[in-house]
């Protein structure tokens, strides 16, 4: 099986010198409109997927990026594994602006967003106990030495609602909780993602010390781009790095079989209209077996 690597993130990732055969493509989801075309091209022979996630020109809020159309978006084109790059404040004094964190854990904030692509009349419940596939993150932090990138292995990204920045006390808060950084598009994404059977990870990229740190106790928008200015050369060696490292062969993971488990509802009971928008995330389960089938 191929490789198909699929990159969230901003244009500072998808503007990759290199990349062969780019070419923007709709694909219609059943959950509505993506945030945007979908780049497709080859590099160092893996097929690369890009989605912008604020769509092109940063158009769309947190709350209103259509995380469903998304995910599905990107397993109807064949995506294998997904990396999702993303603009974060830090909570930690040790992990300064500049630095790529590869978060392993998440806390969810968020309450203005659907959240699952099953419900009424097809129930399901998928783990998240490890929220990111360690393959895809292992290889993000090998690329990042490869690539001299200062960045952290592990931590706890915490998504807040926004879209506007934390208040202090809030930031004081999360600290006391042991979050490594902050930011406001990982969920429900990664909860999509594993629902999808698509191994996840996620680079958190350190824009600011959100507003705690006492040098640095307000944040703002142009501050930010600075910082992500800087970053987005960083941002493409990391996925052209990891799409090398990973190569063109596909290795399964446990987690494109989560599905195996996690649905309750009866199949004589799920609603057929909401079984049929699941054709892509939940195919594999859903198409009837060979040695089932009529003849």
């Amino acid at each position: 099986m191929k490789t198909v690597l699929g990159i969230i993130g901003g244009s500072g990732v998808y503007d990759i010198a290199g990349l062969e055969n780019p070419r923007w493509e709709r694909v219609k989801s059943p959950w509505g409109e993506p945030s945007d075309e979908l780049l497709f091209g080859t590099y160092a022979g893996v097929d690369m997927v890009f989605l912008p996630r604020h769509g092109r020109g940063h158009v769309q809020t947190p709350s209103t990026i259509n995380y469903r159309a998304n995910i599905d978006a990107l397993k109807r084109a064949g995506v294998t594994d997904a990396i999702s790059v993303s603009a974060c404040g830090s909570l930690k004094e040790e992990l300064p602006p500049g630095t790529f964190a590869m978060v392993d854990q998440f806390i969810d904030r968020t309450f203005a967003r659907e959240k699952s692509f099953f419900g009424p009349g097809f129930v399901a419940h998928v783990p998240m106990a490890h929220p990111v596939c360690p393959r895809l993150s292992e290889t993000l932090v090998e690329a990042a030495k490869a690539e001299g990138i200062k960045h952290a292995k592990g931590g706890t990204y915490i998504c807040m609602e926004g879209p506007q920045f934390s208040t202090l006390a809030e930031s004081e808060l999360y600290r006391s909780w042991g979050c490594s950084v902050i930011g406001m598009t990982a969920m429900p994404e990664a909860k999509l993602a594993r629902e999808a059977e698509l191994p996840y990870a996620l680079v958190a990229m350190v824009t600011d010390y959100d507003c705690w740190h006492p040098g640095h106790d307000q944040v703002t928008v142009d501050a930010v781009v600075n910082v992500l200015h800087a970053n987005a050369d960083n941002a493409r060696k990391l996925v052209c790095r990891a799409a090398k490292l990973l190569g063109p062969e596909h290795f399964p993971s446990p987690i494109e079989l989560v599905l195996d488990s996690a649905l309750i509802t009866a199949p004589d009971k799920r609603d057929p209209k909401l079984a049929a928008k699941l054709d892509a995330v939940a195919g594999r389960v859903l198409r009837p077996h060979p040695s089932t089938s009529s003849v």
